[in-house]
């Protein structure tokens, strides 16, 4: 089984010096960084030997797009660079992955883990998002997720066309509310829909390391709301 490890940047420059080099490159085949950045963070990137595609398309959706043709492993891990994702998760997400699984979810909100850059409204839209998808969506209810919404996850990386998140009609909820939407909501909710083989590990979320928050709180999580109902007829 053949690892991806994916990194989707934007001016993460300070963060990733601080995080990568705690990363065990023997962990994975490849890893892999769309960045969109103006800090330096792609020429970082290739002087530590990383594969590098530069983003052309605004928003953190397109990163998948255009660098998922450029995956070779059988698995994908997504990662964030900005220390939200501790690394001591990637070989453990990968022996979960070993184990059948189609997806492997590194949950802020299995206990024991918590999240520590979790603010009251982040923290009430990740619990809304989580169990609206777990009651409308179908997943099991002996084994609902905890996190949904977490891009920290391991999964077959040819669920992301299976799935159809490569197709633009899939995200109509961005035109509603003119923004750009993350796949893990979608990718949940259609992995749920589709009975797959899904797991979750307890993993802490850290305060990031420098750079800004990206948050869009209201128009994402009215798209991301819309997005979880129009699912319901949407895709079958």
């Amino acid at each position: 089984m053949k690892t991806t490890l994916f990194i989707p940047t934007r001016n993460e420059i300070e963060a990733m010096q601080v995080i990568m080099p705690q990363i065990d490159r023997s962990w994975v085949d490849q890893i892999l960084v769309a960045d969109y950045s103006t800090d330096g963070t792609a020429d970082y990137a290739r002087s530590q030997g990383y594969d590098v595609i530069e983003q052309k398309g605004k928003g953190i959706r397109w990163a998948y797009i255009e660098a998922f043709p450029h995956v070779r492993g059988d698995v994908v891990i997504t990662f964030s660079p900005d220390g939200n994702s501790p690394v001591r998760s990637i070989p453990l997400l990968i022996e979960e992955m070993k184990k059948g699984y189609d997806m492997v979810i590194a949950s802020r909100y299995l206990p024991p883990a918590k999240s520590e850059d979790d603010d009251p409204m982040t923290a009430f839209g990740n619990w809304l998002f989580t169990h609206s998808i777990n009651l409308l969506h179908g997943h099991s209810w002996r084994r609902p997720y905890t996190d949904a919404m977490v891009i920290y996850r391991a999964y077959r990386t040819q669920l992301f066309y299976e799935l159809d998140l490569h197709k633009e009609e899939s995200y109509t909820p961005e035109k509603w509310f003119g923004t750009v939407l993350g796949i893990e909501p979608l990718l949940s909710i259609r992995a749920a829909k589709r009975k797959l083989k899904i797991g979750e590990i307890p993993e802490d979320e850290p305060p990031r390391i420098g750079g800004e928050r990206k948050l869009q709180p209201f128009r994402w999580g009215a798209a991301y709301m819309a997005q979880v109902w129009r699912e319901l007829w949407f895709w079958k």
